[in-house]
């Protein structure tokens, strides 16, 4: 509510300063554009206007919360994409996106929450594109947003199935899974694959887009930020989710528990995702060819298939050396508490103060 009612100030306020409502690219130079910057950035998850999603998604039903992540943020990004291609500020945005929820996603019991953080930092990754500007950003901000579509709805359909043969989509309560829901895990790892940008899947193809154009610019420390939030989504989605949710040892407090298998129309919308998104990783020419711009890629190129594998290999020795040693975050039940805790409690004190005025007045 908050980002639309900004928006429509933003928007009358444009119609007052041009006398048109067309939606073209814009600059931070009024008050009006500020306002389309902040109510996109509140869709978009930006740093600090984030918690609506980790309050939202996980709450919602096992269909609902895949409707979400499949249009809330992602019209956020064309909108973004749209109104403010080339705004130098939205490069650092995305910085600390990509790496404000590492640590919320590491230490998160819900693996729907972990899921909505990874989003966040793959937003962050869009929306440094964005900031960047040039033709190979925003194909890679196109692509990528496609790809994102596919493997988010895939973890968050494969979570959802979880939840509704278990009623817990909760580390604490889950492990085992593999034994009596072998086909909903086959999945999970097929979307972990994908998420961790493994060969011959979508996200190899769109992720190294987004990198090369920070490298075209000159970015080095930007891609090196990029590259460690790379790498912190194979240990906290990629490795933790499959192994954590499915493959560890049933934490039931029951044993023996009888779960069925997911129902056929949920494999089959996984299977669909799936094989969308590992065929865009083995065609990627075709698929290049929807993008905005022409041009040609070659992503399957012997230093990129080995540097991508390479940096798997390390996080995953990185993960398991952790888990054991027992250096990796043992999930809990407990809330980890967010930014938004900050102004829950000014908010409610202000709104406490301000009625006490009201009441003396």
């Amino acid at each position: 509510m908050t980002s639309g009612v900004v928006l429509l100030g933003g928007i009358a306020l444009y119609y007052m300063d041009t006398g048109s409502v067309a939606f073209s690219t814009m600059t931070l130079d009024s008050l009006s554009t500020w306002l389309f910057l902040i109510a996109f950035g509140i869709k978009a998850a930006f740093p600090l206007l984030h918690n609506w999603i980790q309050d939202s998604y996980p709450e919602a039903t096992v269909t609902g919360t895949v409707i979400l992540s499949a249009f809330t943020t992602k019209l956020a990004i064309y909108a973004l994409a749209r109104g403010f291609l080339g705004t130098e500020l939205l490069i650092w945005v995305g910085a600390v996106m990509v790496v404000f929820p590492v640590i919320h996603a590491t230490l998160e019991n819900d693996l729907r929450r972990t899921i909505a953080y990874s989003m966040n930092s793959q937003q962050g990754f869009m929306v440094i594109a964005i900031g960047i500007g040039t033709e190979m950003a925003l194909n890679g901000v196109a692509a990528h947003a496609t790809i994102s579509i596919l493997y988010t709805c895939l973890l968050f359909m494969v979570t959802g199935a979880a939840l509704y043969r278990t009623g817990s989509a909760k580390i604490t309560d889950l492990g085992g899974l593999y034994k009596s829901m072998p086909v909903t895990s086959f999945f999970a790892v097929i979307g972990a694959l994908i998420i961790i940008a493994f060969p011959l899947t979508g996200a190899f193809a769109t992720k190294s887009l987004i990198m090369s154009a920070v490298l075209d610019e000159e970015m080095v420390l930007l891609w090196l930020v990029m590259l460690f939030a790379a790498i912190a989504v194979i240990d906290n989605v990629g490795l933790k989710i499959p192994i954590f949710g499915f493959f560890s040892k049933d934490k039931a407090e029951k044993s023996g528990r009888n779960i069925q298998e997911a129902p056929v129309h949920m494999l089959l919308a996984m299977a669909v995702l799936a094989g969308l998104a590992i065929a865009i990783g083995i065609f990627p020419t075709e698929f290049f060819a929807l993008l905005p711009y022409a041009a040609e890629y070659h992503i399957y190129t012997a230093s990129h298939v080995v540097t991508q594998i390479q940096m798997i290999v390390f996080a995953v020795l990185v993960f398991a050396i952790a888990v054991r040693f027992g250096l990796y975050p043992i999930a809990t039940k407990s809330i980890n508490l967010d930014f938004d805790w900050f102004y829950r409690k000014a908010g409610k004190a202000v709104c406490l103060k301000a009625g006490q005025s009201i009441d003396v007045i």
